[in-house]
């Protein structure tokens, strides 16, 4: 699963998966054990994990939540130190020590607390997203290929 599959609703707390488009919004289902469906309407903020981006102060602007997300992984695996409740200079410096260009002025304690909380939600809930796709490609690829030969293709008479 990559982020893409992934959402925030405005209002609703947790992350949700992307389940089924309907005409008028969303299917989603509850990335927690207890897997509740929520459907949305137009009227509902719904935001995709993938095109979330933090801001930082170099030429960039902004560095996307999966690369925060695998550099926080990299870093702490499962005890980050910090909870959404944590406090705010806390949540600050811990922010600074993933995204060391982050930029204050832009980036809220508010939205450190969902960044803390979003990730303890992706590694208890969807650890495989935290897994190497190059790794595991890279390695599908040095599997021994099969000694069968093709076979040839028939051309049409004409």
């Amino acid at each position: 699963m990559d982020l893409k599959e992934i959402a925030t609703v405005s209002g609703k707390p947790g992350l949700f998966k992307v389940f089924k488009p309907t005409k008028t919004g969303l299917i989603l289902e509850t990335l927690d054990e207890k897997k509740a469906k929520v459907i949305t309407s137009i009227y509902h903020r719904v935001s995709v994990l993938d095109e979330i981006s933090i801001f930082t102060t170099d030429g960039d602007g902004s560095i996307p939540l999966e690369q925060v997300f695998k550099t926080i992984h990299h870093e702490y695996r499962d005890d980050t130190g910090v909870t959404p409740k944590s406090d705010p200079q806390e949540l600050k410096s811990f922010l600074k020590s993933i995204v060391p260009n982050y930029d204050p002025e832009r980036v809220y304690v508010s939205d450190i607390k969902k960044l803390v909380s979003w990730y303890g939600i992706l590694h208890q809930f969807q650890p495989e997203f935290f897994h190497d796709k190059k790794a595991h490609k890279e390695s599908n690829l040095k599997e021994p290929k099969s000694k069968a030969k093709p076979k040839a293709k028939k051309e049409p008479n004409n």
